[in-house]
């Protein structure tokens, strides 16, 4: 799994890069399905728009989007979308098995 993070108008704190780590352990049953990640964590005027691409091993590719007015919280609840949509095609590919 390769996963890519991109910071844009801002640098992203070495202590978020590891919180954002921390947080991918959460779908470590999902690593064998994944192919790349890849976040980019944006600076608005106000708050952060927090995205994620994800190309699946099948060819399947999604795009998550959160915006939150910081960045750990964000990535919280990006991880939480992201947990949900991988247990789901995870759900997918054992029904057509």
């Amino acid at each position: 799994m390769n996963i890519d993070v991109r910071s844009v108008h801002f640098d992203l704190s070495e202590a978020s890069r590891q919180y954002l780590a921390n947080r991918l352990e959460r779908i470590g049953y999902a690593k064998d399905m994944i192919v790349d990640l890849l976040f980019v964590f944006t600076k608005d005027a106000k708050s952060y728009k927090l995205e994620v691409t994800a190309n699946l091993r099948w060819g399947t590719q999604f795009h998550l989007l959160e915006t939150s007015f910081e960045v750990n919280p964000g990535i919280d609840l990006l991880m939480d979308k992201l947990d949900q949509k991988m247990t789901k095609e995870k759900e997918k590919v054992q029904e057509r098995k």
